[in-house]
């Protein structure tokens, strides 16, 4: 073999390396994000506004590929192998199990400021203009006759701050305990004739099938269907309601796997600033940011709010004692009576 022969040979191996090791690697500049059903318009723009924002201080184009889904089917989904550098849930429970599974450390909630929760809701009812059957706290929606429209809390993430919300107002009241409050979820469900799968059917049920009196629903979620129809709804906040803290994490196995890591801590840490807490307004979340808090304060009707540490102890103990077969909610809600 000549001189000549040798060196093109060398150039042509050369240039096969480069081809594959000179490149950036597509992993760095793909994101997944498995969020929860709830969220699904607000990351759309959330994921423009970050792509935006990466390409102005890397030089890099980014790609973030979004999933959707319940929250407890992402779950399932992740803990068995599917990609995801991130994840937008609607528990915290939701991510401590995946943690269970070492793909992120336990701690995980402290990682980010608000416990790992950049903006918050609260839970809220959504009711017909004019509110005919005058529904003004909790109270009313455990009146005769009133028809009450939630999803389950066990496939339901909405669902289960709904249920804890109302099982906590029952609880703070004169004379609450634990018997007392398991009463008035008893009288709250026995108002509801079905409960739906996801926060999206009930959502479809109230609005396109027009069932019932009131909607138990996040602030977020009614505050949408009301700019969307004012003619048609509005909404009643409770004297007392719980916080619901949508969490946000980083799934460290999959991003160390993926070479993702800094892109996902910084499209994370991105919701923290003020152009995502803007838009996080824009999408009827309260911010966490509390400038914008005050800035915000006349968009966000005041009540008195706990937090599920508060009245529960964690998350953990809430599902253990409330959505467990056998638990609270099987213990007051009677399918069978409420079909018929």
């Amino acid at each position: 073999m000549t001189r000549w022969s040798n060196t093109v040979n060398a150039l042509r191996m050369g240039a096969a390396i480069c081809l594959f090791a000179c490149l950036p690697a597509q992993a760095g500049t793909t994101l997944i994000n498995a969020s929860s059903n709830i969220n699904q318009e607000m990351f759309q723009e959330y994921n423009a506004a970050f792509t935006r924002y990466w390409r102005g201080k890397t030089g890099e184009a980014v790609t973030i590929k979004q999933t959707h889904a319940q929250s407890t089917n992402q779950v399932a989904r992740i803990r068995n192998g599917e990609e995801a550098d991130v994840v937008t849930l609607a528990v915290s429970l939701d991510i401590d199990k995946i943690a269970a599974s070492g793909l992120l450390p336990a701690d995980w909630q402290g990682r980010l400021s608000n416990h790992s929760s950049p903006f918050t809701s609260t839970v809220v009812f959504l009711v017909r203009r004019g509110n005919p059957r005058q529904i003004k706290d909790w109270d009313d929606l455990v009146r005769w006759g009133i028809n009450v429209v939630t999803s389950n809390p066990k496939s339901s993430g909405i669902a289960r701050w709904g249920h804890l919300a109302a099982y906590g107002y029952a609880l703070k009241q004169p004379g609450g305990n634990d018997a007392s409050a398991k009463l008035f979820l008893k009288r709250l469900y026995g108002n509801n004739r079905v409960l739906e799968y996801t926060a999206r059917g009930a959502n479809t049920a109230f609005t396109k099938g027009k069932i019932g009196d009131a909607m138990i629903t996040w602030e977020s979620e009614a505050m949408q269907i009301v700019a969307a129809a004012p003619d048609e709804y509005e909404i009643v906040v409770p004297s007392m309601s719980i916080v619901a803290e949508p969490p946000v994490a980083m799934i460290d196995k999959m991003v160390d796997k993926r070479g993702t890591r800094k892109l996902a801590d910084a499209y994370l840490n991105y919701l923290y600033s003020a152009e995502a807490q803007e838009l996080l307004v824009k999408y009827n979340y309260r911010p966490s940011d509390r400038a914008l808090a005050e800035k915000y304060a006349n968009r966000f009707k005041p009540l008195t709010l706990f937090r599920v540490d508060q009245v529960f102890g964690s998350w953990g103990q809430a599902f253990k004692d409330h959505f467990t077969d056998g638990g609270v909610l099987d213990q007051v809600y009677d399918p069978f009576r409420n079909a018929s």
